[in-house]
């Protein structure tokens, strides 16, 4: 434990060390709490600074770069641990990416498995920073009460337990005014008296009849070391798992873990939950998912009445393969992990490239219908009259992405994923699908001679009976 005096002295010695580092434009601290997560934690023995780096463009370090200097540096103080964590959108320290929730019903049970896990994550490359929610080690003065002992001198639980919380704790319900200004009256045991753990059992407690019992007398007082703090979730008792991802995207590292855990056997009651990122990250991603075949389905309809066919279709939708595997093949190039907002590049992909075939296809049809060509012949033709419009399209969209995709301010690694993604993507299918579709196109066209009856126009029926209908009135009219 530490006081709340000597955690500010410490704090001091951390901001002299932030202050003589260039990078750095200002620090602000928070003495005895907390930002970390959305509820915060207060405590005597941490502080919390947040450090502000001067624009990018004027510092040779990286962020990341920095944040280890600053790690390294403040390690060297004398019993300071540091955490270095990145502020999120809203304003308040980042939980880690990498978080797994350890539950059970058995307190001991949990905090060993806990430590297992701990252990696993460690080993895993990429992670930093491994820590607990609830560390053992805090030093801390129990009260073990005799209920025989305290019946018989007439003092009760509820007593005892709101004199030791003002005793040792204080109680600030008293206010002072002075004008416009409001103090608290914090009423608390005197720190001399409470220094040692055989001054808590000198406290004394005065019962109905006016007797004065000490402490120790119904009491066994002792010293000794618990967690830093008791959780529950879900009515069970827990202990979280945190750790950093350097170096590698959080969800490789994720599935590294769940490897490590799957060889590894728990104590019996306990399980494992995994939270942050990996949990965050399997949602957006099943969501994504359906979004992708949502849209899809959503682009083979509307063709499907366009085209009056059902199969023709399929042919314009063998350019989205092809355009993912150029998506996929850039994000790798560049060294960019699959994350929300490249799969976001992807899902625009589709109607992106789908367009190169849609021109190719719609002119083949066109130039059958209307000169009478072969298929073949009628590829080829259209193969040269629509490659200048597909290239002309496709490049401007590429150009316009480049912007993003080299950008280097703050926040452009969020981006740039994207908008390689999507460059990949119109790429490959830029050249593939000038030699995909035709060839799709050809097999679709022979398997249209063999299964004929599969290949009747959706909306003929329709049609036939609207001509049928204007017909018949038309014969009356006449009549």
């Amino acid at each position: 434990g530490s006081t709340i005096e000597n955690t500010n002295h410490v704090t001091q010695q951390v901001e002299n060390i932030l202050s003589e580092m260039p990078e750095i434009k200002k620090v602000f601290t928070n003495v005895g709490a907390s930002n970390e997560g959305l509820l915060g934690q207060t405590s005597n023995n941490v502080s919390e600074l947040n450090v502000a780096l001067v624009p990018q463009e004027e510092r040779a370090m990286s962020t990341d770069d920095v944040a280890a200097e600053i790690k390294m540096k403040v390690s060297q103080i004398p019993g300071v641990k540091v955490r270095v964590n990145p502020i999120g959108i809203f304003g308040t320290a980042n939980q880690t990416p990498i978080q797994l929730g350890i539950n059970g019903t058995n307190v001991e049970d949990v905090s060993k498995a806990a430590h297992i896990v701990a252990d696993v994550v460690r080993a895993i490359p990429g992670t930093a920073d491994v820590r607990l929610s609830a560390e053992e080690g805090k030093p801390e003065t129990r009260v073990e009460i005799d209920r025989a002992k305290i019946a018989a001198f007439g003092l009760s639980l509820a007593e005892v337990g709101a004199t030791l919380r003002v005793a040792l704790s204080g109680n600030d319900d008293s206010k002072f005014r002075d004008g416009e200004n409001e103090y608290d009256i914090r009423i608390a045991l005197d720190e001399f008296d409470r220094s040692k753990t055989s001054d808590v059992g000198n406290l004394s407690f005065v019962n109905s009849k006016g007797q004065q019992i000490e402490l120790k007398q119904f009491a066994h007082i002792y010293q000794t070391t618990g967690p830093t703090k008791l959780q529950r979730e879900n009515r069970n008792n827990s202990i979280f798992v945190f750790s950093q991802a350097v170096g590698r995207p959080s969800g490789s590292i994720g599935e590294d873990i769940k490897k490590g855990l799957a060889d590894i056997t728990l104590p019996k009651g306990t399980e494992v939950t995994y939270l942050g990122d990996l949990k965050n990250q399997g949602d957006a991603f099943g969501s994504l998912g359906l979004a992708l075949l949502a849209g899809i389905l959503f682009v083979y309809m509307i063709m499907v009445a366009l085209y009056d066919s059902y199969v023709y279709p399929f042919v314009v939708l063998f350019s989205i393969p092809v355009a993912m595997v150029g998506a996929l093949l850039a994000l790798a190039l560049m060294m960019k992990s699959l994350s929300i907002f490249s799969i976001l590049g992807i899902i625009m992909l589709m109607g992106l490239v789908g367009k190169n075939a849609i021109l190719l296809v719609d002119r083949t049809n066109q130039m059958r219908l209307e000169q009478n060509l072969s298929t073949i012949d009628a590829l080829l033709e259209a193969g040269q009259t629509r490659l200048r419009p597909i290239l002309m399209t496709t490049l401007s969209m590429v150009i316009g992405m480049m912007p993003i995709a080299t950008s280097t301010g703050a926040g452009s690694e969020w981006k740039s994923g994207l908008a390689w993604a999507i460059i990949g993507g119109l790429l490959s299918s830029m050249f593939l699908t000038l030699i995909v579709v035709p060839g799709v196109y050809i097999t679709v066209d022979r398997m249209k001679e063999k299964v004929p009856a599969f290949f009747k126009k959706p909306f003929a029926k329709f049609r036939k009976n609207e001509r049928e209908e204007n017909f018949i009135p038309a014969m009356i009219m006449v009549e």
